[in-house]
């Protein structure tokens, strides 16, 4: 993995604890960092303890993102404490097609709210954290994804579009190395051996090798979307 992240150029809008540890962690894996920091007083400390670039501004609006060369990063991630301001960042960092996004969200309904708008990369800390705590109270050894993400696995989420509507979950053919999981709808989760019948907006969760992420992530993009991908430019 190290090699993966190894040069990486990340912008990180945010000086939450997400946003610090982050920052901290990239540096020391040789990535270059750029680090947009609201408060005044907190980007002066930052750009005295870190070896990264820190830009004391507002990290939503555009002129800002562009003077950090946002056209020239491979990832971004936005974790001020506010969620609109997130999913706000991610907005325009699309624009740049920046070919990573990652957006914190403290809501879950802003967390789905991200993903229903194509971000495929949402991190939400309390759930997580929660679901932990309630497990290990319960006398329960739960297993992180994180931890059963080895080699090029990996466990994605992607909305039903309207086309897979009325279908069943076995009637959608994934690339051959790519498995469903089972489908989220509200909070009830149906198994792939349920076979369960597909309902716009439903949370799809997959398991595929790394190469094939992309392919699925196209399968599942709204008709709307692909429409607008298409059109000829003006």
């Amino acid at each position: 993995m190290d090699q993966e992240v190894n040069g990486l150029r990340v912008i990180i809008v945010g000086a939450t604890a997400l946003g610090m540890d982050l920052a901290e962690v990239l540096i020391k894996n040789n990535c270059e960092v750029i680090f947009i920091v609201r408060e005044e007083k907190l980007a002066k400390d930052l750009s005295e303890s870190l070896d990264c670039t820190v830009i004391n501004a507002e990290g939503t609006r555009p002129d800002i993102l562009e003077k950090a060369e946002i056209d020239k990063a491979d990832a971004i991630v936005a974790c001020t404490s506010h969620d609109q301001d997130n999913i706000l960042v991610g907005v325009i960092a699309k624009g740049y097609k920046v070919p990573e996004i990652i957006i914190m969200t403290e809501d879950v309904q802003f967390m789905t709210v991200a993903k229903k708008l194509g971000f495929h990369h949402v991190v939400n800390p309390p759930q997580a954290t929660a679901a932990i705590v309630y497990h290990t109270l319960r006398g329960i050894d739960t297993i992180e994804l994180s931890t059963m993400m080895r080699g090029d696995v990996r466990f994605i989420s992607v909305f039903a579009p309207l086309k897979f509507a009325g279908m069943k979950l076995s009637g959608i053919a994934l690339p051959k190395r790519s498995a469903f999981i089972g489908v989220y709808r509200d909070d009830l989760f149906m198994a792939y051996t349920e076979d369960p019948e597909i309902k716009e907006g439903d949370e799809v969760l997959i398991v595929s090798r790394l190469d094939e992420v992309n392919g699925i992530y196209e399968m599942f993009r709204p008709v709307e979307e692909e429409e607008k991908k298409e059109q000829p430019s003006q």
